[in-house]
């Protein structure tokens, strides 16, 4: 039996659009083939969701008008790169400015970047 270990990541989550899932998954890949522990390519989606702002004054949003509360369908994408290595940071940052800013359609996507564990062998 194969024992698993710790393994330092960077899990970056990122909240999208059904209709644009795979557009900004084949951004994401077209940046990094997310190479990690002997896989490529390792992507988590979570069941379509919600999710919902308020447009403020001065807010140039996709969807919804000043004061509006809009409530939008949403898919949960995960995604994890080594962390603790040479260039990581340089890596993360370019999935982040290269992969997901420039493939969301949002002008403020939701975007969590967590440093953490990823047990495995």
């Amino acid at each position: 039996m194969s024992r698993l270990r710790l393994h330092p990541v960077h899990r970056i989550t990122v909240f999208v659009p059904p209709a644009h899932l795979q557009a900004l998954k084949r951004g994401i890949l077209a940046v990094d083939d997310l190479a990690a522990g002997g896989y490529a390519h390792g992507m988590w989606e979570s069941a379509p969701g919600r999710e919902q702002f308020r447009v403020l004054p001065g807010t140039a949003s996709v969807v919804g008008e000043v004061g509006e509360l809009v409530s939008e369908p949403t898919v949960r994408l995960e995604f994890c790169l080594p962390r603790g290595v040479p260039g990581d940071r340089e890596r993360l940052q370019r999935v982040l400015d290269q992969g997901i800013a420039v493939h969301h359609p949002w002008n403020s996507p939701a975007v969590f970047v967590e440093a953490l564990e990823f047990a495995a062998p």
